[in-house]
């Protein structure tokens, strides 16, 4: 492809001292991505330089390729016109990743909260994943897994991340700008110069159930022409040392997902956490790099708030030293995930005090030594998920109360040595993941009592322990695993 640039060059400009210089800022737009290549190629062949000038000049300034080349986005809108009426939903869901960064990987995760909540057929984990994938089948996205393990079935997707081609992307984002309804709203790095039907109060107001912000630092600019009680999810991304939330997210009367993401390298201070306290409908948060002292420093309580999810977080000792206890702050949290959060040492105590809590994920916290002694006081913990806490060396005696506990994770946690001799008082447990269990040598008598047991997933060494009791406990299967090694995590998690 490129050398059809050179020949359109060639062919109708004699002077060549600009080439290289002027070609690299027409081809750089177009990602190596072969069809925008030739589009552009064949649009500028055999014309003056001038038009090759003014291209890149706009380009340079942030116009889309989709804006400038129709035949481009003609041949890309196929893919979405082929979806029927039956398959409509995976379009909104293709014009949702739009409200991410490019060249940014977007975790699984956060749109699981995001769909969950805009779309009432996509309320379970898995039926949003489904939709992922319905995308890479029709190459509208892919679908990337830093760590494969094809014989579980867990609803376990924080190691799941969605990537999209600029174009694609782009191609999302010209969708939502042009759609007369503005279901969603996405603003770039553009600083003040927003357009003025977004800042005037004079200009028809939008009404967005989605709202995403991109900005190199905190979002100040007042939405006059947002009706902002109708946003429901609420992307703001940035990469600074610090950030405040905008003033404006108080009137969100009716936000349900929050998604704070920091794409610098480390944790930033986030502020303005209490006006969050106003929205009576808030339901899920999702923080990535944010320094969650600077957010417990005043008081907040979250009534509605049913799940929160901390990726590459510094905790530290924000749960023992922040101003108000946490069972007062989330009366109502129903899920808590900890992923990558690498200072965390110890969960505190008042952690249990979170009674309406169903599952529990921390993974991959490799700091981690111990769990609170009295977590058998979660009595509606139904996940236990503790994957890759390699520093953690047992589970409390206590968690022979978790009566309604149906799947444990300690897949990844080599350092623990025996599992608690009333290990079998979690009569409700269907499913186990010890694999790379290594340290362990022998199991406690009262497995047996583990009636509704179904399966453990574990390696070799660790299912030879359980055959020894398959004998009575005879609805057992044992699932041997090998380590599926994939250098995906090599790369970073962005």
């Amino acid at each position: 492809m490129l050398p059809q640039l050179e020949l359109s060059f060639y062919n109708s400009y004699s002077h060549l001292t600009t080439l290289g210089t002027i070609q690299l800022q027409i081809v750089a737009p177009c990602k190596g991505y072969p069809l925008a290549i030739k589009v552009v190629g064949k649009s500028l062949r055999r014309k003056p330089i001038e038009f090759w000038r003014k291209r890149a000049l706009a380009w340079s300034k942030g116009d889309s390729i989709i804006d400038s080349e129709t035949e481009v986005l003609l041949r890309l809108q196929t893919s979405l016109d082929a979806l029927d009426e039956k398959k409509a939903f995976i379009k909104e869901c293709f014009l949702d990743l739009g409200s991410f960064p490019q060249d940014q990987r977007i975790p699984a995760a956060a749109l699981i909260d995001m769909w969950a909540e805009l779309y009432e057929d996509l309320d379970k984990d898995f039926l949003a994943i489904t939709n992922v994938y319905e995308l890479t089948t029709r190459s509208l996205a892919d679908l990337v897994v830093t760590r494969k393990e094809t014989v579980e079935d867990d609803d376990y997707y924080s190691e799941h991340f969605v990537t999209q081609h600029d174009l694609l992307r782009q191609l999302a984002v010209y969708q939502a700008k042009i759609d007369p309804s503005k279901k969603r709203l996405i603003i770039g790095n553009c600083g003040d110069n927003l357009p003025k039907c977004l800042t005037e109060q004079k200009h028809q107001p939008i009404k967005p159930r989605l709202l995403s912000i991109s900005s190199d630092e905190t979002f100040s600019i007042n939405l006059h022409n947002i009706q902002l009680a109708d946003v429901e999810v609420l992307v703001l991304n940035f990469n600074t040392k610090s950030y405040a939330l905008p003033e404006f997210v108080e009137k969100m009367v009716n936000l349900k997902v929050l998604i704070v993401t920091n794409h610098g390298f480390i944790p930033a201070d986030l502020s303005n956490f209490h006006l969050l306290d106003s929205l009576p409908n808030l339901k899920r948060i999702r923080l990535e790099r944010i320094s969650i002292p600077s957010i417990t420093k005043h008081l907040i309580q979250l009534k509605s708030l049913k799940k929160i999810s901390l990726f590459m977080c510094s905790i530290g000792e924000a749960f023992s030293n922040c101003s108000f206890q946490i069972s007062n702050a989330l009366p109502n949290l129903e899920e808590l995930n900890i992923d990558y959060c690498n200072d965390l040492v110890k969960l505190p105590d008042e952690l249990c005090n979170l009674v309406r809590l169903k599952k529990l994920s921390i993974t991959n916290c490799h700091k981690l030594s111990a769990l609170p002694r009295e977590i058998g006081k979660l009595e509606k913990v139904e996940v236990l998920r503790l994957r890759s806490c390699t520093d953690l060396v047992k589970l409390p005696c206590s968690v022979k109360d978790l009566k309604r506990l149906d799947f444990l994770d300690i897949s990844d946690c080599f350092s623990i040595v025996e599992l608690p001799e009333d290990f079998g008082g979690m009569g409700s447990l269907k499913k186990i993941n010890m694999r790379m269990c290594s340290r362990l040598q022998e199991l406690p008598s009262s497995v047996l009592d583990l009636g509704q047991l179904r399966e453990v997933v574990c390696d070799e060494d660790t299912g030879a322990l359980w055959e020894l009791f398959l004998p009575d406990l005879r609805n057992l299967h044992i699932k041997l695993v090998k380590e599926n090694v994939n250098l995906n995590w090599l790369h970073k998690l962005q």
